[in-house]
Parts: C-alpha cells; structure tokens; sequence
C-alpha cells in the first residue's frame, strides 16, 4: 500500500485482500502451468490453526525436491478431507506419485487406497533415524504457519483457501518451482538476492497480464 500511495493512488485495506482472494488463485493457477515437473514421491501432513475456538487443518504435500505438490483448507480432519486433497492435488498436477509418505494419522489409509491405489503408502514420523520421515513436509509448513500467526486469522474456508493458494504462489517463484525462463524470455540466473526479488516481481507481472488474455463469452 505504501507504494501505491507513493504513485498517488490512494485503496483501502479491503480493497487488497479482495485483490489477493480474487487475483490470487488465478496468478497461482497460471504458475501452474509453468512449474517444473514433480517428483515422485510425495510427502503429505496436515497443519492445524485456530479459528475462534475451532480448529481448521490444511492439508499439504510436497515432493522430494520441497516443490509444493498442492494445498487444501478442510474443517474436518477425517478420510473424506483426505480424499478431497488427493483429488485435487492428482487433477492439477496430472500425474500420480509412486510413494507417498504420511505419519500414522488412521484417515490417510483409506483416503491412498481410493485415491492412489498404485502409489506405495509410507507411513512414517518425524524422528526416525532411518529410513523415510516427514521432515520435508514439516520444514514446508513453517512458512505458512508463520504468515498465518502474522495475520488476522481466516474468515471462511473459501477465502482461506483463496488467500493460501495466493500465497503459496511467490513462494514457489522465489524457491524456484517456476520455470522463469518460460516467462521471461531474457532470464538468468544471479547470485544476487536482490536481482532475484526484482527478477520474482517480474515474472508475477508477467503472470498478471496473462489474465487478461482469457477469451471472454459475450452475452447474447
């Protein structure tokens, strides 16, 4: 807002958040098209928060290389809410992992034996001194979790998981799940932090403008 106000554009915090909730799964839908390919393995949790005095989870899954697989907010921490993130996780990304590793939460069985028959379900922890463990998708929640403190909490599912996919967004520009070169043709890579936050702006730019191609239906 600071910077709008220096070009003498003057908007309400409302008017930013309903840019966020509106703009924000489009940019991330469109990023989408251009993120480099999963790996395999997927490593799936749930965190929860508070809201009021009821808990909310977000589902979460990333692969081995820390790319974000997909996000999903549920009210619910039950097989239906399972399911739910594995479905939308298998139609964005358009491919099935061989592996998915989960902690001992019971829901996970059923939901990977509906869902992804033909994946290898790992059920594993956080401390372990072999062999696999949820480390990966534990480190990915910090981000979020941290955000979430930071904020004024979420009002609705829908908009939360508007507002989350948004934010998940820059987060995958800037660890570079994004294939940037897709977006802008003269990228390099720099060593200079930053030339890669100016280099992040631009390609949301870049992802920005690329909303507005989409055909629209007249009205009869």
């Amino acid at each position: 807002m600071e910077l709008l106000a220096e070009r003498g554009i003057d908007v309400s915090n409302r008017s930013v958040l309903r840019w966020v909730q509106t703009f924000g799964p489009q940019l991330a839908a469109e990023a989408r098209k251009h993120r480099r390919p999963l790996g395999r393995s997927w490593y799936t949790d749930e965190m929860f928060f508070f809201r009021s005095k009821d808990k909310w989870y977000l589902y979460r899954a990333v692969d081995e290389h820390g790319q974000v697989v997909d996000a999903l907010l549920r009210e619910h921490r039950d097989t239906a809410s399972a399911e739910a993130f594995f479905e939308q996780a298998l139609g964005r990304s358009g491919q099935a992992p061989s592996t998915i590793i989960t902690d001992h939460h019971q829901p996970y069985v059923k939901a990977i034996q509906r869902s992804v028959p033909t994946a290898v379900h790992i059920r594993s922890g956080l401390h372990r001194a072999t062999g696999e463990t949820t480390k990966p998708i534990e480190r990915s929640h910090v981000p979020t979790r941290d955000r979430l403190r930071s904020s004024r909490g979420l009002k609705t599912l829908c908009t939360g998981q508007r507002f989350l996919e948004g934010f998940e967004c820059p987060r995958a520009l800037r660890g570079g799940h994004i294939r940037l070169a897709d977006l802008l043709p003269a990228f390099s890579v720099s060593a200079s932090p930053h030339d890669h936050v100016r280099t992040v702006a631009a390609a949301v730019l870049v992802l920005g403008m690329r909303l507005g191609r989409t055909p629209r239906t007249r009205r009869p």
